[in-house]
Formats: C-alpha cells, structure tokens, sequence
C-alpha cells in the first residue's frame, strides 16, 4: 500500500461524539492517575469501544486509543470537522468562555479561521513556531504542554492533514530524503535509540534548523549526526532517516 493511504483528513467522520472542553486527558487505563497518551482538543470527534459507569475506552480520529472520563465528552448532531484553527483564542460555546489552543475545531457555523490555510514550507514553518518554549508534556499536543510527534502532527493538522500519533508510525509515511543536504523546510527527521527505536520526531526548518519538543519546543542545529544542543554544546538525538509529507 502506498504510504499517502495512511494520511487521515480532517472531515472523513461523521460522529456525533465530540470533545467540549479545550483539552482533555487521553489515559492509558481507566484511572485518572494512569499514564496520559494522548489529548483530545475542543470539537476532536471520537468513536465510542466501550463504556462502564465513570470511563470509556474511545478512539480518536487519528486511530490512537485510550480511556476518558465519561463527563468530558458529549453526543450531538453538531458537527465539528470544518474548520482547525490556527491560533489559539477564546471562544464562547454553550456559556462557557474556552481558551481553545491551535488545532481545535469549530463547526460550519463557526468563522472559518483556518479554512484554505495554504500548504507550504513557509507556512508550515510559521504554524510550527507558533508552539515555541510550549512545555514538553507526554502525551500532549496543545500550547499548554506537547511531546515530540504532538507537535508535529499538529503543525500539518492545522494544514488540512491528519499524522498519525507516535514518532514510529509517523516515520512509515511520505519520501525518503537520503542526504541531510537535500532536505528542505516542512520535511520531518526521525531520532533512535540504542536498540534502533524510533524515539523522537521534529521538523527541519533548513537543512542545518529543527524544532522539536525535548524540554519544551525550541530550534536546534542539526546536520547528518542528528541534533546538536549548542546549549550543553552536544548532540541530544541521533539521526535515523528523513522523510518528505507530501500533499
């Protein structure tokens, strides 16, 4: 199967379940002290597995699957899949002022922030360092705290496109790029570990600049070794591959 069949838009669902609140807690089990996967952003559409009295198992639409309380989701025939907004604001929705984060979604009757936002190196770059010195949180993906493959997935879901959720699944995705000299702004570089697992996802900015999340968002140099921290002058992230979304 051809990589660009992974790629999930934005308004391939038609559910009813949707998340109200600006962002709420994905867990790993049905426990409010259980590891945090995920989050779900204002107007994210989730499909219901299972629920008891306080939890349900859910999906999101990036496929990623986790627990939610059942008080933070609601069901209605409002639809939220139009507009991703591009900048965080405030928002008044049945009564209650939201500060929504960037990569919420609003419905059709919303004004269309981010409709038509254009595809390019250069905008992809501006939406990026919209999270700049943004917490590094795991399993977040909002201005309030986001890990590494958080962040980019949400940099192209502003951009009308849909990554899936870890660094590892993102990193099957688009073209190779085999020399670091050839790389360009928007393409997306791939870290591993000792044992050879992806473990860390960021978006060059140049062939020679990243922004990732490692401790909060911040740019870094970076050539064909992987990232280097000027800061504790070494390198943080071993290179593995590069790879080229494309549209």
């Amino acid at each position: 199967m051809h990589a660009q069949a992974f790629f999930i838009f934005l308004n391939f669902v038609d559910m009813i379940h949707y998340c109200p609140l600006a962002v709420v807690p994905v867990r790993r089990e049905p426990d409010d002290r259980s590891e945090q996967v995920t989050q779900l952003l204002f107007g994210e559409s989730i499909e219901v597995l299972d629920k008891q009295s306080k939890w349900s198992l859910i999906r999101g639409e990036d496929g990623y699957e986790g627990w939610i309380d059942n008080k933070q989701y609601q069901t209605s025939d409002a639809h939220f899949d139009q507009y991703v907004i591009q900048r965080a604001f405030e928002y008044s929705y049945e009564g209650h002022e939201l500060h929504l984060p960037h990569g919420s979604k609003l419905s059709v009757k919303a004004p269309a922030l981010s409709a038509g936002l254009a595809w390019s190196p250069a905008s992809l770059a501006q939406t990026s360092r919209l999270y700049l010195n943004t917490p590094y949180l795991w399993g977040g993906k909002s201005i309030y705290g986001i890990d590494c493959s958080g962040l980019t997935q949400q940099v192209f879901r502003v951009h009308g496109l849909l990554l899936p959720r870890d660094a590892w699944q993102q990193a099957e995705l688009g073209e190779t790029i085999h020399l670091p000299a050839e790389a360009k702004c928007g393409d997306l570089a791939f870290f591993d570990n000792a044992e050879g697992k992806i473990i860390h996802v960021g978006m060059l900015l140049s062939p020679t600049e990243i922004i990732h999340a490692s401790g909060w968002v911040r740019i870094d140099a970076f050539d064909q070794q992987g990232i280097f921290n000027r800061e504790i002058k070494q390198y943080s992230h071993k290179l593995r591959i590069i790879k080229r979304i494309k549209l």
